[in-house]
């Protein structure tokens, strides 16, 4: 009996063992022209487990390419694609830099502190006072969803004035969206009591 510690790892354990083995068997075949059918029938088996992707572009190299891998790129082959360098596989993803930074109130993100020094910067009063509204509808729905509680437009406010260093000003009569309006809420109605069904 084989167990599956001593076999050989499978690269792409989506294909299975049996599609491994047919690998290194086509791996030594030592006629060219034999080698090549087999591995083209390989791809077509390949293929066939994958029927879903048949329509993306580069399926048939994507499969080529994978056949290669399973290979330990040692398979001798006419590829009708150019063959992979087994160093681009090996090579590790480039770190991604974190993107934090000061976040003074990490549920506003980082777009709305851009959109405030934004604003900060336009000449137009009018223009700006529009976008200070925008801005702050927009602050008010994030609290919410983050919050779940009503709050005051004017908790709203303060934390635009704090986050533009005080270069914002609102307007005297500025009301904001209502909280129902801005997060979806549907006001419950009252069901009618139907007199057919009314207790006597």
């Amino acid at each position: 009996m084989e167990y599956s510690t001593h076999r050989n790892k499978l690269i792409l354990p989506e294909y299975g063992r049996n599609i491994q083995k047919m690998v290194e068997h086509t791996v030594k075949i030592k006629d060219e022209v034999e080698r090549n059918k087999a591995a083209k029938e390989i791809i077509a088996i390949m293929g066939n487990m994958n029927p879903h992707l048949r329509d993306i572009n580069d399926f048939k190299h994507k499969l080529w390419d994978q056949l290669m891998l399973m290979s330990d790129f040692k398979i001798k082959i006419d590829s009708p694609y150019p063959i992979p360098e087994k160093e681009f596989f090996e090579e590790k993803p480039k770190k991604v830099e974190y993107t934090g930074g000061n976040l003074r109130y990490k549920y506003l993100g980082r777009i709305v502190q851009k959109l405030i020094k934004a604003a900060t910067e336009i000449e137009d009063e009018v223009k700006k006072a529009e976008l200070v509204r925008i801005i702050s509808n927009h602050m008010k729905k994030l609290y919410l969803l983050w919050n779940k509680d009503i709050v005051e437009d004017k908790l709203i406010f303060d934390k635009l004035n704090k986050l533009s260093d005080g270069k914002l000003t609102i307007e005297k009569d500025m009301k904001l969206s209502d909280s129902r309006d801005l997060i979806g809420m549907k006001h419950k109605k009252k069901k009618k009591e139907n007199p057919k069904y009314r207790k006597k």
